[in-house]
């Protein structure tokens, strides 16, 4: 299985283990699956972690592009700036906007918790239940 990790996932992966369900858990460590980040992730971090936010083991932007290393990088194209403005449905996160786009452009399973982005159709979604 080819996964996109929504932000809140990956983040959760590095310092809140618990916070994701067995299954996710189970498929993010299943060495047959592909996991993705997209850099808007990697960008959504580091706003959230200035902003207190979220609370990462260091401050240090170079450690979260380290952990985003491990992972596929999905591209930011043209094609998925035109779909995430396709999408039918109303969301306020931009971000998850282009993280759902970029899911169903490159035929990837968005893994996520936020029911919002739960169901969109043809793009996959793996709920963190």
């Amino acid at each position: 299985m080819r996964l996109l990790l929504d932000t809140h996932i990956w983040i959760w992966s590095l310092s809140r283990v618990g916070n994701l369900s067995r299954s996710v858990r189970q498929q993010i460590s299943d060495a047959d699956n592909e996991l993705w980040l997209s850099p808007l992730s990697l960008w959504e971090a580091i706003i959230l972690q200035r902003k207190d936010k979220i609370e990462l083991p260091t401050k240090s932007t170079e450690w979260l592009a380290q952990a985003a290393a491990t992972l596929r990088e999905a591209p930011l194209t043209f094609e998925i700036v035109a779909a995430a403005h396709r999408l039918p449905f109303d969301h306020r996160d931009p971000v998850d906007r282009f993280l759902a786009a970029t899911a169903g452009v490159l035929g990837l399973t968005l893994v996520t918790a936020d029911r919002r982005l739960l169901g969109l159709g043809s793009i996959g979604t793996l709920a963190n239940r």
